[in-house]
């Protein structure tokens, strides 16, 4: 048997893991119990020895609980503590080791079927076994054995497929590991090195060539890559990988990231501040690095990988030491991972050693840290406030504006973005599994502010349409249904054009196209022939500084009506349609201060469209409901976002068939997401970070999973977030853990 020498188990018998992290200033460990949705409950403390700096679990006496020894290294001692598989633990039984103990592991080294414990000694240069007892004690003699100088780290292993556990360790000054095959009885051979990089500092092992054969993978810090020694009976020459330079690298572990069955790494990027992963091709090569942010200054030190929020999907547990938080990163199985910040951990002391399990028996996660100079164990955790997570992808400067349609018929949406400083429009044509293709250009007039899609020719190919607010015109590019576009043809409209959209306005199955002008006050109404070419415009009076422009039958007349956000006179502007293109004179509503966008849906799940405004200058949304005879009720509702709210849209995030909304915060670059009950009320606000100055905000199922996920075009980062600096876009996708 081998126990877990990473910092996770489920120490309270509930199927979900818990943490536990120790505390080398204060001298105790912490242990963080976990939710079934990925949080954990607060920190619980336990004291151990002097300066405790590594931590494994494992169970000592059969009880089926999980237990917890921990490396002192100034009382050069272990702590045992005993679980009671309710996430509590019993005080500390300490063993006395070699000088220094900086790490430990456990494993059954002679066959009894009870777990044993090694320790690597970083100031007496040896490794000590502890032979265990079947009653959670170990042998007071311990065996020790000469390894190289400063071990720092030491893992356990079969490495030359006798079935019996071997010891590996990374001697830091020696820039090389040790590897002592076992007996099987207790005792091990004398040592044999092999050479790796430049100061050493974690070792763990797995088979990365799918050759059932264990191998070894070292960070080394001072030379910023990974070695890998494959296993052929004996370990061979090392393969080394580059993490990338000034990373620093303080910790690597290993698991299978995306459920391909071959062996990845993650490490610990301290002085890069991210965490890095190298995912395996199963015969012992890796890809390139990808990169995952941990934040400015959090110095990442530790790492755990199992499933903390309970959906059979391996997840990244990180200590920071910069900004003293526990991060964890939500794995979707796909390569994607959403990240989530816990509250501060509780000493601001180095964290030197994690393990989590569920250390209480309800089948959620904690977490157990100990930290530099304090002697005892801190067991807590960080709420799962995941459920987006995001990729960023380069467009344009200040993309203005986003929609999604499926451009090239391969049934995957994909991304059109208004790049307000370019004149251009960017398409990234999808993979149907949440990532992008690069972006391909489109010129389109001056300024362009917003973007639509439709089938204006009547060819079942999707074409575009762009508000051009510098041109006072509209462009139209049309599509050749493989993904790229003919070049525009332009269209006059009114003054300042800040925002379209498409409808069938005169029941002749022809598309046609709607802009709201800002500074005309008014709306363009251009009826399509069918053929891709539009009548001239005709307008309609409304409210001043029209922003935004949304769609629906709000009297249950089967006719499309129109409604208008009006940034200057804080009210929205309705127009009911006739049928043959043409509208009724507006109906004026008020609502907050400063409308920028409007999105229609049922909110309450009545069968009458309501509406929902996003007003900048008041950071709210309004909601007001429909009687289903084009009027709304004058009592809206009003449910406080961010900072300067740029956009809204609509969509199910959650799978209850009751519509939620999205909103864009230009100012405070995070989108909030509001749950609707299914009764025209909403939940709180929950937020997800994406780019600076989100502008525009649209949804759509960009990994074919059934779930929507969202994008936010980010103006001063030039990039779109498909929750990504350039210009972006944020990507988020939706896990549909609520």
């Amino acid at each position: 048997a081998i126990g877990r020498d990473e910092p996770v188990g489920d120490f309270n018998n509930d199927t979900r893991l818990d943490i536990v992290v120790a505390n080398s200033r204060n001298n105790y460990v912490n242990v963080l119990l976990g939710y079934e949705n990925g949080s954990f409950a607060e920190e619980t403390t336990y004291s151990v020895g002097s300066s405790p700096k590594s931590i494994a679990v494992g169970d000592f006496n059969n009880d089926t609980r999980l237990d917890i020894v921990v490396a002192n290294y100034d009382s050069s001692d272990v702590s045992v503590l005993l679980g009671y598989g309710n996430g509590s633990f019993a005080k500390q039984t300490r063993y006395s080791v070699g000088f220094h103990p900086l790490s430990v592991a456990v494993g059954d080294f002679n066959n009894d079927t009870q777990l044993d414990i090694v320790v690597a000694n970083y100031g007496s240069a040896d490794v000590s076994v502890l032979l265990g007892y079947e009653n959670g004690y170990f042998a007071e003699q311990q065996k020790k054995y000469s390894v190289g100088f400063g071990p720092s780290s030491v893992a356990v292993g079969d490495f030359n497929n006798d079935t019996r556990l071997d010891i590996v360790v990374a001697n830091s000054w020696n820039n090389n590991v040790s590897v002592l095959l076992g007996y099987g009885n207790g005792s091990f051979a004398k040592q044999t090195r092999y050479s790796v990089g430049f100061h050493p500092l974690s070792v763990a092992v797995g088979d990365f060539n799918n050759d059932t054969r264990l191998d070894i993978v070292v960070a080394n810090y001072d030379s910023n890559n990974v070695s890998v020694l494959l296993q052929y009976g004996v370990i061979v020459n090392e393969v080394a990988y580059a993490s990338g330079g000034g990373s620093s690298l303080q910790c690597a572990i290993i698991g299978d990231l995306n459920n391909d069955t071959n062996m990845d790494i993650v490490l610990a990027n301290y002085g890069t501040n991210n965490i890095g992963i190298l995912f395996g091709y199963g015969n012992s090569s890796f890809e390139n690095q990808m990169m995952l942010s941990t934040g400015i200054n959090s110095h990442p030190t530790l790492i755990a990988i199992d499933d903390f929020n309970g959906d059979s999907i391996v997840d990244i547990a990180v200590v920071n030491n910069g900004t003293k938080q526990v991060g964890m990163l939500f794995g979707y199985g796909n390569r994607i991972f959403a990240s989530q910040t816990s509250e501060g951990i509780s000493s601001d002391s180095r964290p030197l050693a994690m393990v989590s399990g569920d250390l209480n028996n309800d089948k959620r996660s904690e977490i157990a840290i100990i930290y530099d100079r304090y002697d005892n164990v801190d067991i807590f955790g960080a709420y799962n406030r995941n459920s987006f997570a995001e990729t960023r992808y380069s467009v344009g400067s200040h993309p203005q504006s986003v929609a999604v349609g499926d451009f090239n018929n391969d049934t995957r949406l994909d991304i059109v973005v208004a790049n307000s400083w370019k004149n251009y429009v960017s398409v990234l044509l999808g993979y149907g599994n949440g990532s992008f293709a690069e972006q391909t250009t489109y010129l389109v007039g001056s300024g362009p502010s917003s973007v639509a899609v439709g089938d204006f020719n009547n060819d079942t190919r999707l074409d575009i349409v762009v508000a051009n607010y510098d041109m006072h015109d509209v462009s139209v590019l049309l599509g050749y249904g493989n993904g790229s576009f003919a070049e525009q043809t332009t269209y006059s409209v009114d003054f300042s054009p800040y925002s379209v959209t498409v409808g069938d306005f005169n029941n002749d199955a022809q598309l046609d196209i709607v802009v709201a002008n800002e500074n005309s006050n008014n709306v363009s109404v251009l009826l399509g022939y069918g053929n891709g070419s539009f009548a001239e415009q005709t307008t309609y009076s409304v409210g001043s500084s029209p922003k935004s422009i949304a769609v629906g039958d709000f009297n249950n007349d089967t006719l499309l009506d129109i409604v208008v956000a009006n940034y200057d006179s804080d009210n929205v502007s309705v127009l009911l349609g006739y049928g043959n293109g043409s509208f009724a004179e507006e109906t004026r509503y008020l609502v907050g201060s400063g409308q920028y966008s409007v999105a229609v849906g049922d909110f309450n799940n009545d069968t009458r469209l309501d509406i929902v405004v996003a007003n900048y200058g008041s950071d709210d949304v309004s909601v007001l409901l429909g009687y289903g005879n084009g009027s709304f009720a004058e009592q809206q509702k009003k449910y406080s976002v961010g900072s300067g709210l740029s956009s809204v849209a609509v969509g199910d995030f959650n799978n209850d068939t009751r519509l939620d909304i999205v909103v864009a915060n230009e100012n405070s670059n995070y989108v909030s997401v509001l749950l609707g009950y299914g009764n025209g009320s909403f939940a709180k606000q929950t937020t997800y970070s994406v780019g600076r100055s989100p502008r525009s905000v649209a949804v759509g199922d960009f990994n074919n999973d059934t779930r929507l996920d969202i994008v936010a075009a980010n103006q001063d980062s030039n990039e779109k977030s498909s929750d990504t600096f350039n210009s972006s876009i944020l990507i988020s996708m939706f896990d549909g853990c609520w």
